[in-house]
C-alpha cells in the first residue's frame, strides 16, 4: 500500500512539474533591411502574442510545451507564419524579417470606386507607396510622378514652369487627379492645382492608365490619378520633413496626429516652399527656375460611428505667389512693358468627404467642393480668373447571389467659371457672361464573378452636360487568374469623354506673344481605348518579383489640339478634322531581394499621332520611348540606404515658330539621374542628402526664342502680321517661351531630416 502511495505521488510530482513547464520566445523583426518596429507577433489559435516595440524587439512568455504557428504581421509587409516546437523549459531567440509586399495585396479604390485588393480588381491599378516618392524627395507630388513608368510630368512654358503630367503620351487635361477619390484638381488647378499637397500625408498613389469615364465622368479620358492621404488613426503622432537644396530652395512638410474627441480624430499637415534665387545659368536673360512662394494647410477629420460606417472630411487651402521673367524683374513691372515676366497669384480652397448612410443597405455620399482663383500677369497680357466646382454623388453597392457585385451611382457636378478674357464674353463681345455648367448623370457598374478565377466587369454611364447635351460612356473589363494566382490576365475596352475649357486647362493660350484664335465652337472630344494586360509573380529563395506588362491603343475623334504650326502668331484651338491614335505597349519589373536590394525598372514603347487631311505626323511635345528605374539597398545593421532613381526619355517633336526657325525640331535623348543616401537613427530620426541630376542636363539655351526681345518690339511684321526677316532678326522670330520639354534646372545637391514620434 506505502509503494503504492509512493508511486502516486511521483507520478503527480511528475506531472506538477511537466504541466508547470514553460517556455519564451525572443527576437527581433526586421524589413526591407531595417529594424521593422510595431510588429504582431502572436500563437496561433492561442491568446500569446505580442508587438515588437520602437527597437523592434518582442517576448512571449509562459508557452506551454507543444508546436505552435507563430504568425508574424504588419501593415504594408507580407504575414509570415513559421512552425516552432517548445520543450523541456527554453527561451528561443528568433529573428523574423519581413517581405514588403510590393503593394500586391494592397486595397484599392480606384478601378472600381469600392475596396477591393490590387490582385482582385478586375481594373489593372499601378500603386506606389510613401516609400517609393521618398527615394527621390520633391516638393511636389507633380515632381514625384516623375519616376512613374509611362507617366511624365510636362513643363509647359518656360517662364512660369507651369506644367501637367501625361498619361502613355496624351495631355494633362486628359487626366484626372483625384483626392482621396475626389474630383479636386480639374480645370484652372490642373495648371497650378498640382503643387502644395503634403507629402508627409500622402500613403500612397494609384494610377489607373486608360479611360475611367464610366465611373469618373468627364476628364478621365488619359486616366487617373488618385492621391490616397494617411488616415489618422494610421498615422505617427507627430511627423516632419523638411529639406533644402544648393539651390536655395526649402521645402518642410509637418503633420501631427489630434484627439478631439473619443470618437473623433484629426490629421493636420501643412506644406511650404519657398524659392528666391534669381538664377540664369543658361545665359538667357531669364530666370531657369521660376520663383515661387507656397503654403498648403491640409485638415483630415475622421469620425468614429457606432456602426462602424465611415465619416471623413477633409480641408485643404493654398496660396501661392510665384513668378518667372527677366531676371531684373520686380513686382512694380508687374503688368508693364518695360521688363517682361509672369506673375501669378493663386488663392485656392478645397473640401471633400465620404459619409455612409446609417442604413442596413451600404450607401454612401461622397461629395467635394472648391474655389480657385487667379491673378495673374503675362507680360501685360492679365488674366483673372475665378471658379468654383461642387460634386456630390450617392454609391449604392449590392451583393446579388455571391457572384454579383453591384454598384449603383447618381451624381451632380457644378461648375461656375469667370474671367476677363473673351471666352466669357457674351455674343456682344462686350457684355460678361460667366460659364455656368451643370452635369447631372447616373452610372451601374455590375462585377460577376464566374469562379475565383474568372471576372467580368460591366459599367455604363450617361451624363448630361447642360452646355452640350448627353453623353454615353460603357465599359467592359476581364479578369483571369491562375489557381496559384502567379499569372494575372486582364483586358479592358471602354469609352472616355472630355469638355474642354482651353484657358484654365492649356497654359500656352496664355503665354507669349501669340494670338489665342478658335476655329468654330467645340465640342466634346470623345476615345475609345484598349488595354491587354498581364501580370507573373516568381517567387524564389532570395527574391521576390513581379512583371506587370501592357499594351494599350486609343482612338480619338474631335480632340482638341493646339496649332501653333498653321500660323507662327497664332495658336488656333479646334475640334480634330480627322483623328488621333495612342498606341504603345510598356513593362514594371519589381524586384525585392531578401538581403535589402530591390530594383524597380519600367519602360514604355508609344507611337502618338495626329492624323488629318490624310496626312499623319507625330504630336507635338510626345517621346516616342521613355524608362524609368529607381535602386535602392538597406544595410541592415548600420541601417543606412542607397537609392538611385532616374529616368530616359526619347526625342520629341518641339513647336517651332516657322520653317525658318534655327532651333532643332526634336529634343535630344535626355536623362534625369538622382543619387540619395540616407540613415536612421533609432526610430525617430532620419538624415538624407544626395544630388539631383547627376548628368547636369538642361535643354538648349535657346529654347526662349528672342528672349531678349520679349515684347517684339524690334519685330518688323508684313501687312498680313507675319514676321518679316530683318538684320537684326534674320529668322524672323517672335518671342515664344512654349519651346520646351525639360527643366532648366541644373544639378544640384541636397540634404533633408525627418523625425517622427508615434
Amino acid at each position: 500500500m506505502k509503494s503504492i502511495f509512493n508511486i502516486a505521488i511521483l507520478f503527480f510530482g511528475l506531472s506538477i512539474a511537466g504541466y508547470s513547464q514553460s517556455n519564451s520566445l525572443v527576437g527581433k523583426t526586421f524589413g526591407d533591411g531595417d529594424i521593422l518596429p510595431y510588429v504582431n507577433v502572436y500563437l496561433k489559435n492561442t491568446k500569446l502574442g505580442s508587438s515588437t516595440d520602437e527597437n523592434g524587439v518582442y517576448e512571449i512568455k509562459n508557452i506551454p510545451n507543444g508546436s505552435y504557428t507563430v504568425i508574424i504581421s504588419s501593415i504594408g509587409y507580407k504575414t509570415k507564419s513559421v512552425v516552432i516546437t517548445f520543450k523541456g523549459n527554453k527561451k528561443i531567440r528568433k529573428n523574423f524579417t519581413l517581405i514588403s509586399d510590393n503593394s500586391l495585396d494592397e486595397v484599392v479604390v480606384s478601378g472600381t470606386l469600392k475596396p477591393v485588393t490590387k490582385m482582385e480588381s478586375p481594373v489593372p491599378v499601378e500603386v506606389y507607396s510613401k516609400t517609393f516618392f521618398k527615394k527621390n524627395p520633391t516638393p511636389s507630388i507633380f515632381e514625384s510622378l516623375q519616376n512613374v513608368n509611362g507617366v511624365r510630368p510636362q513643363l509647359n512654358c518656360n517662364v512660369c514652369n507651369t506644367g501637367d503630367i501625361h498619361i502613355n503620351g496624351l495631355e494633362g487635361p486628359y487626366t484626372f487627379v483625384l483626392i482621396d477619390g475626389m474630383p479636386i484638381v480639374s480645370g484652372l488647378s490642373t495648371v497650378y492645382g498640382l503643387t502644395g499637397i503634403p507629402q508627409a500625408l500622402i500613403q500612397r498613389v494609384e494610377v489607373v492608365k486608360g479611360p475611367a469615364s464610366t465611373l469618373y465622368g468627364s476628364e478621365a479620358v488619359g486616366g487617373i490619378i488618385n492621391i490616397i492621404t494617411k488616415k489618422p488613426s494610421d498615422s505617427p503622432k507627430l511627423f516632419a520633413d523638411s529639406f533644402s537644396s544648393s539651390w536655395g530652395e526649402v521645402n518642410t512638410d509637418i503633420a501631427l496626429r489630434y484627439k478631439i474627441s473619443e470618437s473623433a480624430q484629426g490629421l493636420l499637415g501643412v506644406n511650404y516652399f519657398n524659392y528666391q534665387n534669381i538664377i540664369d545659368n543658361n545665359n538667357d536673360g531669364f530666370t531657369d527656375l521660376t520663383l515661387q512662394n507656397r503654403i498648403s494647410i491640409f485638415n483630415k477629420l475622421n469620425f468614429e460611428r457606432k456602426s462602424n460606417k465611415p465619416f471623413t472630411i477633409a480641408f485643404r487651402y493654398v496660396y501661392e505667389d510665384r513668378w518667372g521673367g527677366q531676371t531684373n524683374w520686380n513686382p512694380s513691372f508687374r503688368g508693364t512693358d518695360q521688363v517682361y515676366g509672369e506673375s501669378i497669384y493663386t488663392n485656392r480652397w478645397e473640401t471633400f468627404g465620404i459619409y455612409e448612410l446609417p442604413t442596413i443597405e451600404n450607401i454612401s455620399f461622397q461629395f467635394s467642393a472648391n474655389g480657385h482663383y487667379q491673378d495673374s500677369f503675362y507680360g501685360t497680357d492679365a488674366y483673372d480668373a475665378s471658379q468654383f466646382i461642387s460634386f456630390g454623388q450617392f454609391v449604392y453597392n449590392k451583393k446579388i447571389k455571391e457572384n454579383h457585385d453591384l454598384l449603383l451611382g447618381i451624381a451632380y457636378r457644378y461648375t461656375y467659371y469667370d474671367d476677363n478674357t473673351f471666352a466669357t464674353f457674351a455674343q456682344d463681345g462686350i457684355t460678361n457672361m460667366p460659364s455656368v455648367t451643370h452635369l447631372p448623370g447616373i452610372f451601374i457598374q455590375d462585377e460577376i464573378s464566374f469562379n475565383k478565377r474568372h471576372k467580368l466587369l460591366l459599367g455604363a454611364r450617361y451624363d448630361y452636360n447642360s452646355l452640350h447635351g448627353g453623353i454615353f460612356s460603357p465599359r467592359l473589363n476581364y479578369k483571369w487568374s491562375s489557381k496559384d494566382k502567379s499569372d494575372t490576365f486582364r483586358f479592358s475596352v471602354g469609352n472616355g469623354f472630355r469638355v474642354a475649357n482651353v484657358f484654365t486647362e492649356d497654359h500656352a493660350a496664355l503665354t507669349g506673344a501669340r494670338e489665342v484664335e478658335f476655329d468654330g465652337e467645340l465640342k466634346p472630344e470623345t476615345s475609345w481605348n484598349t488595354n491587354l494586360n498581364y501580370v507573373k509573380k516568381i517567387t524564389t529563395e532570395n527574391a521576390f518579383i513581379t512583371l506587370d506588362a501592357s499594351a494599350f491603343y486609343t482612338y480619338f475623334s474631335n480632340r482638341i489640339l493646339p496649332d501653333y504650326e498653321t500660323d507662327p502668331n497664332k495658336i488656333i484651338y479646334a475640334n480634330l478634322d480627322g483623328h488621333s491614335i495612342s498606341q504603345g505597349i510598356s513593362l514594371n519589373s519589381d524586384i525585392t531581394f531578401h538581403d535589402g536590394l530591390s530594383i524597380n525598372l519600367g519602360a514604355t514603347l508609344m507611337d502618338v499621332s495626329i492624323t488629318e487631311n490624310g496626312v499623319s505626323k507625330r504630336q507635338i511635345l510626345t517621346e516616342s520611348f521613355s524608362g524609368v528605374w529607381s535602386i535602392s539597398y538597406k544595410f541592415k545593421n548600420s541601417r543606412f540606404t542607397i537609392d538611385y532613381t532616374g529616368n530616359l526619355y526619347g526625342p520629341m517633336r518641339l513647336p517651332l515658330i516657322s520653317d525658318t526657325d534655327p532651333r532643332a525640331e526634336f529634343s535630344p535623348w535626355y536623362s534625369i539621374q538622382n543619387i540619395q543616401l540616407s540613415k536612421k537613427f533609432g526610430t525617430n530620426w532620419e538624415v538624407y542628402g544626395g544630388v539631383k541630376n547627376l548628368l547636369n542636363f538642361t535643354p538648349a539655351a535657346n529654347s526662349i526664342a528672342r528672349s531678349l526681345d520679349p515684347f517684339d518690339q524690334d519685330v518688323v511684321f508684313d501687312q498680313n502680321g507675319q514676321a518679316v526677316a530683318t538684320p537684326n532678326n534674320p529668322y524672323a522670330l517672335t518671342f515664344d517661351p512654349s519651346y520646351v520639354y525639360a527643366s532648366n534646372q541644373g544639378i544640384r545637391g541636397f540634404f533633408g531630416l525627418r523625425y517622427s514620434i508615434f
